[in-house]
């Protein structure tokens, strides 16, 4: 995320909670209790975006481990493209001395 990204999202979680507040105000709340519901409505929310957060880094569908596995890709394609077709006929007999070595 970029330096701006995150002032927009400050900015948007801070305006978010404060019109939760006076949404919570016109509907009649009193200034304790719309405070005490917008917190714990906010709260929830920010817990449900943090949990999200967490189950992509458990399960691996973060940003950077996309990056890194079409960088590796690039790389293993780019190899390939540059071998010379010896070397590629040698790589796929190695390849399928290799599956017949390890296959019963």
């Amino acid at each position: 995320m970029r330096r701006i990204d995150v002032l927009g999202v400050g900015l948007l979680i801070f305006l978010t909670g404060g019109s939760l507040y006076l949404l919570l105000r016109t509907f009649g709340f009193d200034n304790f209790d719309a405070g005490v519901w917008s917190q714990a409505i906010f709260l929830v929310g920010i817990l449900g975006w943090v949990g999200t957060y967490l189950f992509r880094v458990v399960s691996g569908k973060m940003t950077y481990n996309q990056q890194r596995d079409d960088y590796e890709t690039a790389v293993l394609q780019k190899q390939l493209d540059e071998m010379s077709p010896e070397a590629l006929a040698q790589l796929q007999a190695e390849l399928e001395q290799d599956k017949q070595t390890h296959d019963p």
